[in-house]
């Protein structure tokens, strides 16, 4: 018997691909807004229901609180055109199984459902109300960023440690207080130390604190962050950078759950959540001997990736409307737009300094645009030199630039890729031609096919 499902949407359009590509496998009843959905569920109870989370009167959020106190193990797969991490987050909040952005294939909406229904729920749902989430500047509808936003609303309720991955910018201590904001030591405190800014001698005591006349010039008692993260949360950021003598030091604190003060003979103990990030390889500095691979697998037990800028073009708008927004309630002047010339200089620039790069010059161009329309005019001189455009972008590899670029031109032309892999492979076929002097065999070789192939592909091309 096919399972009963539920979907919720105001787009008809969208009632009508969900139902197309799920009443192979379920039972589908579909409605239009979320108060049907509860004059339904007084008489009878689906399996799963799948919702958006934008729709006039009972929103999306407001159903699944009813949902989860009603029928706590009913799954609830929440979909939205407006994706950002106070959705997601929303959506996991509220017991949802699992957060989808518009648009979705068919293929991974059909995964999710079938997935949802065979899982079995044994957690009560999270009902803790969406009012009391932090409001965090982090946007974005690129499916990169869509699975970071899943991942922190999974994880957020655990005391598991946490390595947050990416470029300087990026946003990583932003992503460890969504964390920890959200999570069960969010009355606790949040404490961020950044590793490299700190003199190696001067760290240990900044991490663990120190006793009265432990060194000279120790006059006072010192209470390190691990004691003022007590029962919350504690940020390194920058980890790559911490010496290896305070590497090992901090593994015993990890495996033992207490340290002791500089000069100290008491041990204290540690309840507290490590969120640790990094800007580098650490599987480089493991194999260079300059981290500690056991504290490595301590702090990598859940790790989260956050992609570059340039990866995200689709949001740099978004982001730029965001940024000129908060720049203009902070300078205390008049919002600011931006031409449409500019926002496409935007997303073919690289940006090295990722979204504090961006951010910035948000807020310098809110101070100096004589207008109330931001044009190219109006860039610094020296802007383009500071990232070049990410065709000329030396801190990406050309499979970077070329993901990039396949993304930006799917947006465009619905047959870039198809008439992309032409062209690339003509010139993959001239190329091999001309290294191996026009000897087909031989080229054929270097390309991994058999010479019939080659001579087909080089008619067709």
């Amino acid at each position: 018997m096919r399972s009963k499902l539920w979907i919720v949407d105001d787009e008809e359009s969208i009632r009508t691909i969900c139902k197309s590509a799920l009443e192979e496998n379920f039972k589908i009843q579909t409605f239009s807004n979320g108060s049907e959905v509860l004059l339904a569920l007084n008489s009878e109870r689906p399996d799963l229901i799948i919702t958006d989370i934008k729709m006039p009167g009972l929103t999306g959020i407001d159903l699944l609180k009813v949902v989860a106190e009603k029928y706590p193990n009913l799954p609830t797969i929440v979909m939205t055109a407006h994706a950002d991490i106070d959705n997601a987050l929303s959506a996991y909040k509220g017991g949802a199984f699992e957060y989808l952005s518009k648009p979705f294939d068919v293929n991974t909406i059909r995964s999710l459902a079938l997935k949802a229904i065979r899982k079995s729920i044994t957690e009560t749902p999270l009902r803790e109300s969406s009012d009391n989430l932090k409001q965090l500047k982090i946007i974005g509808k690129a499916k990169s960023l869509q699975s970071v936003f899943r991942a922190i609303g999974k994880i957020s309720k655990s005391n598991i440690s946490v390595l947050i991955r990416g470029e300087s910018g990026t946003g990583k201590e932003l992503i460890a207080q969504s964390v920890h904001e959200n999570s069960d030591r969010s009355e606790k405190p949040f404490v961020a130390i950044n590793v490299a800014a700190i003199p190696h001698d001067l760290l240990e005591s900044e991490l663990f604190g120190h006793e009265k006349g432990a060194f000279t010039g120790a006059q006072t008692q010192r209470i390190g962050r691990f004691e003022q993260a007590h029962g919350g949360t504690l940020f390194l950021d920058e980890i790559g950078d911490m010496h290896p003598e305070l590497q090992t030091r901090l593994l015993r604190v990890l495996s033992s759950q207490e340290f002791y003060r500089v000069g100290g003979h008491n041990p204290i103990k540690s309840d507290v959540r490590i969120i640790a990030a990094t800007n580098q390889s650490i599987e480089t500095l493991i194999h260079e001997q300059k981290f500690r691979e056991d504290l490595f697998h301590r702090l990598n037990v859940f790790k989260l990736s956050l992609p570059p800028l340039r990866d995200r073009t689709e949001d740099i708008e978004n982001l730029v409307n965001f940024f000129l927004k908060e720049s203009a309630i902070e300078l205390k002047t008049k919002e600011k737009l931006m031409d449409k010339k500019v926002i496409d200089f935007f997303e073919q620039y690289s940006w090295p300094g990722n979204i504090r790069q961006l951010e910035n010059i948000c807020r310098y161009l809110t101070v100096m645009s004589s207008s109330n329309i931001i044009t190219i005019d109006d860039l610094p001189d020296d802007f383009a030199d500071t990232g070049n455009t990410k065709e000329d972008s030396n801190s990406s590899s050309w499979e970077d630039l070329l993901r990039s670029d396949i993304r930006i031109g799917i947006s465009k032309d619905i047959n870039f890729i198809k008439n992309t892999n032409k062209k690339l492979e003509s010139i993959l076929i001239e190329e091999s031609l001309n290294a191996t002097k026009g000897i087909k065999q031989e080229a054929a070789k270097l390309l991994g096919w058999g010479r019939n192939t080659l001579a087909k592909k080089a008619r067709d091309n």
